[in-house]
């Protein structure tokens, strides 16, 4: 067997459209295609042995028990490693069940599909799942326990932390996209300029100037003194000199921490004697020169949360310790604790396990313990010296016995220190009365406060910390959206999307969208290229001057990876025709229609997909969709549109030379044919057919106005500038020169039916077939060329993907020689840029010259050059 690739999907794809997170893993079984679970002697045994907890896997039978039913019957080695991703994954913390294995069309390979957390660890299942179902079948030892270690790790370094996850699962709730930013805890909530961005739980509005200001805690204790906040007494020292002067002041038990520390880091408490004190000093300046040297104030640690400069909830911390039985060591007490279902790594459970470190071998050592020391019964020992959650502490949640004098101080501390995300640490007897009665004081005021003790306290009741900070980054339910209008389908997306980028413009709007030529914000590029995939969609919904987006979806971009957005406003389908045939598994027509599909089956259920209703294949596509539909046409008397509409629907249609939207039974003209140039004059009926989804989708944005459709239509000119590649006609003296990005059969159909109707002759068509098609549909370019045009010249691709130049002109003069009824010269010139001059060089008067573009941009400024060198002369 042999791993042949892996794709990671992050949106909605292929195989789910609510399952955006999969793993999809091409394979070849090779021999093993002969040899199904039930034909390996001893595969069963061994695999329940290594796998137990697969008996919970119900696999298609529908009951515990029933995935190994299905391997006893026999079942195929991609199926069994489908199954060991999903519950590999769940053994390392990560609960996963979604998997598919499906036959990719040629013998022996299968697609295996799964579902996965976090995508280095779904990748690494993918693979461990393929090593392991290997030695199986051979019959060898596996360490799985390595394995799910790994996993585990791997999900804690790439994993957003319990801070910022709680944030993201709240935004999601509440129907708010999100893209993550970096690997870190940087996340963008929302698109456009309705974007908020956190870093942990520090959010775009929190001040700098605030954080610079918690950061120092010298700064923060002198603004708090000032206002008459309980501090404790101490001063800033750097050497042994400054240590000992500040202890002769403030006395025994001290505290010594970097003044530019956070989370507990070189941070030593209750410190007795100088001896101590030195070694906390040295631990201090690990991470800075500059250290606190205050009073250890006695009594409990707790935090208090404020979010927008409003109270919302208190814990209390209690550092990693063990109870003394009296009969075994501290070691033994530890491992004990940490046996704790409650207890995991990382942060993957409520508690964390107690990692046995330098801090807490010295911490015995200071009460003259070890870790083989038998403590006595109820004797509580301390082996960590802050109460950090992530280093076993534990906490319990306090809010409901917080006196109203703490929640008035912890809401004033707040606005002193400037902090609208505000973590406050007290040490005091408690919270129950006001902490400058009971001798309290405040510790410290953090920026980017963890939120985990609060949302997975040990004991007490768990608080959604993240509502309050939406509520402040998306006040009034908004949802930080923008409208996205998202257009796939074979020939006519961009087009389409451009004319629908230049109507919301027109509109007012400050437009992003992507085509196969390049992403552009407000009709500036940004990026050049094929931009129709999910990196080129994100690009746009990260820039934060763009209010609308129009997003060109292809093929490619779905099944490499899904789309970049979860849902859209509006979905446009033009058609589905053959073209990427055999590739990425799709081997059929209603196959490359199920690919498409995924566009219009990701609009809000207020939303609409609009569907062409003159293709079969995607006007059927309605038949699974949640969202409202609305139709085009260009027969209004198609029996589709007729009882769409009869029942209220909406559609556009061409008719009596307007291009119309119908409204229910009501026609609204939206603009004469005629006078919409891509048109030119209607005879370039593809555009027709293009412009009427387009003007549809932006009547259906309701704050588009028809005045501004009929404006926009008027000035959308087919030039190089705004359709670069789509029908651009330059009027050379004696001759006239067709750029089209023509690049399979139904476009190049549509295309030649346009020149059928263009004056000039002879008609001279520049013709090319693409590497990664099929044979019949490089042979089917060379009949249709030879149907509409007089002479041909064969040219060549940049990229042969896959072929030799030989084989495609050879497919493409068979196409062209299967036209019995026309004897037609063909020239073969490989250089794009070569067969153009060749072309320009043996005009004849009164010809029109077609050629199908490679390279778009390169070809055009070869034509523009020559055309401005014939005006100057």
């Amino acid at each position: 067997m042999k791993i042949i690739e892996i794709k990671t999907l992050r949106g909605p794809n292929y195989w789910s459209i609510r399952r955006g997170k999969l793993i999809q893993m091409m394979i070849d079984l090779e021999a093993m295609e002969e040899q199904p679970t039930n034909k390996v002697a001893g595969f069963r045994e061994r695999l329940e042995k290594l796998l137990p907890s697969l008996f919970e896997h119900r696999c298609s039978e529908g009951k515990p028990g029933g995935f190994f039913e299905r391997v006893d019957a026999g079942t195929w080695m991609g199926h069994v490693i489908e199954h060991i991703a999903l519950e590999i994954q769940t053994l390392a913390g990560m609960d996963v069940g979604f998997g598919r294995t499906r036959g990719t069309g040629k013998h022996g390979e299968y697609y295996v599909v799964f579902n996965y957390m976090e995508e280095a660890v779904g990748v690494y299942a993918a693979k461990a799942a393929f090593r392991i179902c290997e030695a199986l079948i051979a019959g060898t030892d596996y360490d799985l326990a390595t394995d799910i270690q790994t996993m585990r790790e791997l999900r804690e370094e790439t994993r957003l932390g319990p801070s910022t996850g709680c944030i993201v699962d709240e935004a999601a709730k509440r129907g708010i996209p999100y893209i993550r930013l970096n690997k870190g805890s940087l996340v963008q909530l929302g698109y456009g300029v309705n974007q908020q961005r956190i870093r942990a739980t520090i959010a775009g509005t929190t001040s700098c100037i605030a954080v610079d200001i918690a950061g120092d805690k010298d700064d923060t204790k002198n603004l708090l003194e000032a206002a008459q906040i309980p501090v404790p007494k101490g001063s800033i020292i750097r050497n042994e000199e400054d240590l000992q002067e500040a202890i002769d002041k403030i006395g025994y038990p001290v505290v010594l921490k970097p003044l530019n520390g956070n989370h507990g880091k070189g941070a030593t408490t209750n410190i007795v004697n100088f001896e101590q004190a030195l070694t906390a000093l040295e631990a201090a300046q690990k991470y800075g020169r500059s250290v606190i040297c205050e009073k250890f104030i006695t009594g409990y640690d707790f935090r208090l949360l404020c979010i927008n400069n409003k109270f919302i909830c208190a814990a209390l911390r209690t550092p990693a310790a063990v109870t003394g039985d009296g009969i075994h060591t501290i070691e033994w007490l530890i491992e004990e604790t940490n046996k704790d279902e409650r207890r995991g790594y990382g942060h993957e459970k409520v508690l964390t396990q107690i990692k046995i470190d330098d801090f807490t071998r010295k911490m015995l050592e200071d009460k003259g313990y070890t870790l083989q020391t038998i403590p006595a019964n109820g004797e509580l020992v301390l082996v960590k010296p802050t109460a950090n959650l992530s280093t076993g502490g534990t906490s319990t949640d306090v809010t409901d016995e917080v006196h109203p004098s703490n929640i008035f101080m912890a809401e004033r501390i707040s606005k002193i220190i400037g902090l609208d995300i505000c973590g406050i640490d007290i040490m005091a007897p408690n919270l129950k009365v006001p902490i400058s009665e009971n001798g309290g004081a405040v510790l410290e005021v953090n920026a980017a406060p963890g939120f985990r003790m609060h949302i997975e306290p040990s004991e007490g009741i768990a608080r959604n910390v993240a509502e309050p900070v939406i509520d402040m980054l998306f006040p009034k339910e908004n949802n930080g959206r923008i409208p996205i209008i998202a257009i796939t389908g074979t020939n006519g997306k961009t087009t389409t999307t451009r004319l629908t980028a230049h109507i919301a413009k027109a509109a007012g709007y400050k437009v992003g969208y992507t085509t196969s030529d390049g992403v552009y914000i407000q009709n500036e590029m940004m990026m050049k290229g094929d931009c129709t995939g999910p990196a080129s969609a994100q690009f746009v919904l990260k820039d934060p001057t763009v209010d609308f987006a129009v997003l060109e979806s292809a093929r490619g971009g779905i099944l490499r990876s899904g789309l970049a957005f979860r849902n859209c406003d509006i979905a446009i389908v033009t058609n589905v025709a053959a073209d990427h045939m055999g590739l990425g598994g799709i081997e059929s027509l209603e196959q490359m229609a199920r690919v498409k599909s995924v566009v219009p089956e990701t609009v809000y259920k207020h939303g609409y997909a609009i569907l062409n209703a003159d293709d079969d294949l995607v006007y059927n596509m309605h038949q699974n969709l949640r969202c409202n539909v609305a139709f085009f046409s260009m027969d209004e008397n198609n029996p589709r549109i007729v009882n769409h509409c009869k029942n209220g629907g909406l559609a556009s249609v061409y008719e009596n030379g307007y291009v119309t939207i119908m409204k229910g039974t009501w026609k609204i003209r939206v603009q004469k044919v005629t006078d919409i140039p891509i048109t030119y004059g209607g005879k370039a009926t593809h555009n027709i057919m293009n412009t009427l989804p387009a003007i549809l989708a932006c009547y259906l944005y309701r704050n588009i106005k028809v005045a501004d459709i009929k404006l926009a239509l008027e000035t959308f000119i087919p030039s190089p500038s705004q359709t670069p590649g789509r029908l651009n006609l330059f009027q050379f003296k004696h001759f006239k020169f067709l750029a089209d990005f023509a690049h399979n059969p139904a476009g190049l159909q549509l295309l030649c039916d346009f020149v059928s109707k263009m004056d000039g002759t002879p008609k001279v068509g520049i013709i090319s077939g693409t590497g990664d098609r099929r044979d019949e549909d490089i042979r089917e370019l060379g009949a249709i060329s030879a149907k509409y045009f007089d002479e041909i010249i064969i040219r060549q691709d940049r990229h042969l993907r896959g072929r030799t130049a030989q084989n495609i002109v050879d497919l493409l003069v068979e196409g062209i020689n299967s036209n019995k009824e026309k004897n037609i010269p063909v020239t073969v010139i490989l250089n794009e840029k070569e067969a153009i001059m060749h072309a320009y060089n043996t005009a004849k008067p009164g010809s029109l010259i077609t050629i199908m573009c490679d390279v778009v941009a390169e070809a055009l400024d070869l034509i523009k050059s020559l055309k401005e060198k014939e005006d100057s002369e």
